[in-house]
């Protein structure tokens, strides 16, 4: 029978029976009221579930050169950032997640009207969050927490006048602190883009990195400090559905007094 038919129906049939208890009865206090709700559950996954994340980033800095202030220029990256994240959610509004991803981050300065610089890294990242919404539907929800960066991979540009003229990568390079310790925060809205601020208290720059120049150590970091943000715009896929979930499902409820009944079709 039709869902529609169906529920007309089981109304017309509730109606009249309230309809003749009031009438019937002569000792009802009238404090007893019966309530009609119709719904349906949202989909709701009882286990962990994996979805994966392909974002652009631009990232700022707070660049300081022997405490004087140090132009640099926003840049903007896409190529390999990806990220795989599990969640679980304990209610249809608050869950938390994990992972891991890939991120490629840096700097571009200019020390000098003529010298240009380009400085990134590979990270390899674990972050800890939970969140906060419409977890479970999707259509809004506030995220939040904090992530640790493994530096993989070091590059350096360096361009004269406008032309390239040396660059170089160095892989686990001692020219940056091997972990880099982050705060995230950020929203998504469906149907599954995102956008996170993330921001790193810790020096870009290994300020101790020396290296020998005609038997002279140099410290090319020494008077650096740089403190990146980041503004990732991302879209969400679900990931492939490992763990049972719970299907959307319709439900009629009835209640009178302390007493409730409900009828899922």
């Amino acid at each position: 029978m039709n869902r529609k038919i169906l529920a007309a129906l089981f109304l017309i049939l509730c109606t009249a029976t309230v309809y003749a208890q009031e009438k019937d009865s002569t000792a009802t206090t009238g404090t007893d009221k019966l309530t009609i709700s119709f719904g349906k559950y949202p989909k709701h996954r009882q286990k962990m579930y994996v979805t994966t994340n392909l974002s652009g980033m631009v990232s700022f800095a707070s660049m300081k050169d022997n405490g004087e202030y140090l132009r640099n220029i926003p840049r903007f990256s896409f190529v390999f950032n990806y990220s795989t994240n599990f969640n679980k959610d304990f209610s249809r509004h608050f869950g938390v997640f994990t992972g891991f991803g890939i991120k490629n981050i840096g700097l571009i300065s200019k020390p000098t009207d003529s010298l240009k610089l380009k400085q990134r890294v590979y990270t390899i990242g674990i972050p800890v969050g939970f969140k906060i919404g419409d977890v479970t539907g999707g259509t809004f929800f506030f995220f939040a927490g904090g992530e640790i960066d493994m530096a993989v991979n070091y590059k350096e540009k360096q361009f004269v006048n406008g032309r390239k003229e040396h660059k170089f990568n160095e892989w686990f390079s001692d020219r940056t602190p091997l972990l880099m310790p982050s705060v995230f925060a950020g929203f998504r809205i469906n149907p599954g883009f995102g956008l996170k601020v993330q921001y790193y208290p810790q020096n870009f720059f290994n300020r101790d990195f020396n290296y020998s120049d005609k038997g002279t150590k140099v410290y090319p970091y020494r008077n650096l400090d740089a403190n990146m943000v980041l503004v990732t715009l991302g879209y969400n896929f679900d990931g492939v559905n490992y763990f049972k979930v719970k299907k959307k499902r319709h439900y009629l409820k009835m209640k009178s007094g302390k007493t409730e009944f409900e009828v899922n079709y």
